[in-house]
């Protein structure tokens, strides 16, 4: 199932870039196109920043940036309705940058680092894929 207004595809392609295939991983955009479908994403399928911020979010930090760990309000309602508090979100920088761009895993449960779901989004919560393991 994903978790969005409306499927639109192609528009993290025009937006972000192509997607590529490197070292057998795939990509932002490649991980969107793909897995659109099912709204699903396989850890091992996500860019290896995302990858080190899931494992610092279940391991209870450090993470690189101030806002980490805080309080994602689910305004859009794009992940299942929740009371406020329970998800948390975390950035997922792009490699070389020192800003926080659009990419974040946000993660929802009564205790941060026994999460009872993570989500993954390239666009700024536009969209979100669940993580599995």
């Amino acid at each position: 199932m994903l978790f969005s207004g409306r499927l639109q595809p192609w528009r993290p392609l025009l937006q972000w870039g192509a997607g590529l295939v490197v070292s057998g991983l795939l990509s932002t955009a490649a991980v969107e196109a793909r897995e659109s479908a099912g709204g699903l994403v396989a850890l091992a399928r996500l860019p290896a920043e995302a990858q080190a911020v899931h494992g610092q979010v279940l391991s209870g930090g450090p993470f690189d940036f101030r806002k980490d760990g805080i309080v994602f309000a689910n305004r859009e309602r794009r992940l299942p309705v929740h009371s406020r508090g329970f998800y948390r979100e975390y950035t997922v920088a792009a490699p070389g940058s020192r800003q926080r761009g659009a990419r974040r895993i946000v993660c929802g449960g009564a205790r941060a680092t026994v999460p009872d779901a993570c989500y993954y989004t390239a666009d700024h919560y536009n969209s979100f894929y669940r993580i599995t393991p």
